[in-house]
């Protein structure tokens, strides 16, 4: 049985223009928190779209092997990962969020998630944010089970460090 998003995802390979647009509506809220979390924030929007044209370009490519969501956030991470390329190309600075004082726990949390190292960040994002499981996070990152494992306890003792240092210093 084949999920929504798939099924739109195969119409749109067949030609059907609107299955693509059912699609993007299916998947754009995955895609654009997948973005928000592992791109500049300020370019999220930007993130996505790239995405979703990446995802046009590519359509012929998609093979039905995993769910279209997994093939587009893939796709995603990709995007994400040049725009970090590009913009270290540049040589821009990195953004930086200042948090007021009475910020709440979920803003200091997302700085957090924001500082880790990028490995860390996709494979907590899949699996955490998004609800992925641990093996779907792997085939989505092309690397082994264990190591998506070893990067989220990683990012899960980082951000637990963060999140003491932080109340000591409140």
């Amino acid at each position: 049985m084949l999920d929504a998003t798939t099924a739109q995802l195969l119409a749109a390979q067949d030609g059907n223009a609107r299955a693509f647009d059912r699609f993007v509506r299916l998947t754009v809220g995955d895609v654009t928190r997948f973005c928000r979390y592992l791109g500049d924030v300020n370019n999220v929007d930007d993130l996505v779209q790239d995405t979703y044209l990446r995802a046009m370009r590519s359509l012929h490519t998609y093979r039905g092997d995993a769910t279209g969501v997994r093939w587009l956030i893939t796709i995603a991470r990709r995007a994400c990962a040049d725009a970090i390329d590009s913009n270290k190309r540049a040589s821009r600075p990195e953004l930086t969020r200042r948090v007021s004082h009475d910020a709440s726990s979920v803003v200091e949390i997302e700085i957090l998630i924001d500082g880790l190292p990028y490995e860390q960040r996709l494979a907590f994002v899949l699996t955490q944010l998004l609800g992925y499981t641990y093996e779907e996070a792997a085939d989505m990152c092309s690397c082994p089970v264990g190591t998506i494992r070893s990067r989220i306890a990683r990012a899960r003792t980082q951000l637990a460090a963060g999140l003491t240092s932080g109340k000591r210093a409140s």
